[in-house]
């Protein structure tokens, strides 16, 4: 049986090769729109498992592992920023405050299907308007949800954080490593 991500996301490439778990990337080409019906935490769990459903059509007889990250404060989701002013507002936004990182995982095989969410939460320092500036230059900041990167250079904007650091960067591991260790 082989596994299958369902995620081009270097950081859960990275984080599934520090468990030494072999996989097949193949992207799920689904549509990632927010449903205004559900609650953050529902939408980010129905796109986890609506990722791993997409590519276990293709391969019904395999595990497929897929997942969705973002990032939420005060009741909204705060994505990629779409340029360096989103990045400020994020940023701005979280100085001095604690906000959560959400993962919807999904993970499906020939008998079973898993879903869950994994939260943790992460309290950003006080951060003056230099600092976010600096920080946005060095250009990290894009891709990421939530306009930083805990595993890089935005460790600096970070005075703390509760939970799995895994899952800030972007893959529960110590959950999808024990549901993973039962089916391979």
């Amino acid at each position: 049986m082989n596994l299958y991500l369902a995620s081009s996301s270097e950081r859960r490439k990275d984080l599934l090769d520090s468990i030494n778990i072999k996989y097949i990337i193949e992207v799920s080409d689904i549509d990632e729109t927010i449903d205004l019906n559900l609650s953050p935490i529902e939408n980010v769990k129905a796109l986890g498992l609506k990722k791993a459903l997409a590519v276990a059509k293709l391969h019904p007889n395999d595990v497929v592992l897929g997942c969705d990250t973002i990032v939420l404060y005060d009741g909204v989701i705060y994505g990629k920023p779409k340029d360096e002013k989103d990045a400020y507002r994020m940023l701005k936004t979280f100085s001095g405050k604690t906000h959560e990182v959400i993962s919807g995982v999904g993970i499906i095989c020939p008998k079973k299907t898993y879903n869950f969410t994994v939260t943790s939460k992460v309290t950003f320092k006080d951060l003056t308007d230099e600092q976010i500036n600096n920080y946005i230059n060095t250009k990290e900041c894009f891709g990421k949800a939530g306009s930083y990167a805990i595993q890089g250079i935005g460790k600096n904007l970070i005075l703390k954080y509760e939970g799995e650091l895994e899952n800030i960067i972007g893959l529960p591991l110590k959950e999808v490593r024990e549901i993973l260790g039962e089916l391979l």
